[in-house]
């Protein structure tokens, strides 16, 4: 059983801090070893927080008991890092990230990552509104933009606050497996998984209401082992192919043929992590061609073969 430290203090983010608790403080009974997290603090002042809101949180002095920290967010301003960090929380913190555990930020925690050297020479991102004022102050930590977020196995960086909750569900998969990180984000309501190199902006991420384009897309989730054409979708939604590319373009911010490849890609990595079925027959059922299509995509997108995806993250490593 990983334990997690999440880290707090007076006046923080508290959706940031709720993501972080939702995703690794929430008992999961059903599944064996979950976490055991703690939201800690190494403040002794009240940790006070916005509409009179008022915490309380165990004052600890190290993070010897723990084996992941999580912060999930930190003042952006020299004078408000300054405010609360302390040498107790300093030297814990480095020791713990020196010993090789795994420290994530989410949004503006960055900034205490960046503040004790923990990014120097690493790839690190945060909130595209903190990005000028981030690369001021850590000119020696290499700075991604327009990400959702960064994780290398031991250091991991959300752009946003949604991001942080792509991060978290990422951890959950390399350390549970695909099956439980689909079974939690499908209890947190979430769409499928999004991976870290997407883009932070979407001009359109959710469509102002049902109509007969959401309709379309609902249709084709439900189809995907048919064969479907990027036509036949603009026809099903009564608009013309190039109507039709504009929409999907400005909801989705991707093409209609490569968010249709993602969603087969998707059902694809269900079938293969939760099912004995052989390849071939994920790739019919996921709408593929044959199996050579699906492990052209794979490769392309996720940079393994069906088979080593399988062999990872499912229980049916038998399969043929």
């Amino acid at each position: 059983m990983k334990r997690i430290a999440i880290l707090t203090y007076p006046n923080a983010a508290l959706f940031e801090l709720g993501c972080a608790t939702e995703l690794f403080a929430l008992a999961r009974p059903d599944i064996q070893n979950w976490y055991q997290a703690d939201v800690v603090t190494f403040s002794d002042e009240p940790l006070n927080g916005i509409a009179g809101l008022t915490l309380q949180a165990p004052v600890i002095k190290d993070l010897d008991e723990f084996d992941m920290l999580v912060v999930p967010s930190w003042p952006t301003t020299p004078a408000g890092s300054s405010a609360l960090l302390n040498r107790q929380m300093i030297t814990a913190i480095k020791r713990f990230a020196d010993a090789g555990h795994r420290v994530l930020s989410f949004c503006s925690g960055a900034f205490l990552l960046g503040e004790l050297n923990l990014l120097n020479q690493r790839p690190a991102t945060t909130h595209w509104r903190y990005e000028a004022t981030f690369k001021q102050r850590f000119p020696f930590t290499q700075y991604v933009d327009d990400v959702l977020y960064l994780y290398d196995g031991l250091i991991g960086c959300s752009a946003g606050s949604a991001a942080a909750i792509d991060l978290g569900i990422e951890v959950i998969r390399q350390d549970y497996g695909y099956v439980v990180a689909n079974q939690v984000a499908r209890r947190l309501v979430l769409p499928p998984h999004r991976q870290g190199g997407q883009s932070q902006f979407v001009e359109t991420p959710v469509l102002p209401k049902a109509n007969g384009f959401a309709e379309t897309v609902d249709w084709a989730i439900e189809h995907l082992g048919t064969e479907i054409t990027v036509e036949s979708l603009a026809a099903k939604a009564s608009m013309s192919r190039r109507t039709f590319d504009r929409q999907f373009r400005k909801a989705f911010n991707m093409a209609p043929k490569e968010w249709l490849i993602a969603q087969r890609l998707h059902l694809a990595k269900q079938l293969l992590s939760s099912t004995r079925r052989p390849i071939e027959e994920v790739a019919t059922l996921a709408g593929f061609n044959n199996a050579t299509t699906l492990r052209h995509h794979f490769r392309s997108i996720y940079h393994i073969s069906p088979r080593q995806f399988r062999d990872q993250y499912s229980l049916a490593q038998d399969a043929t």
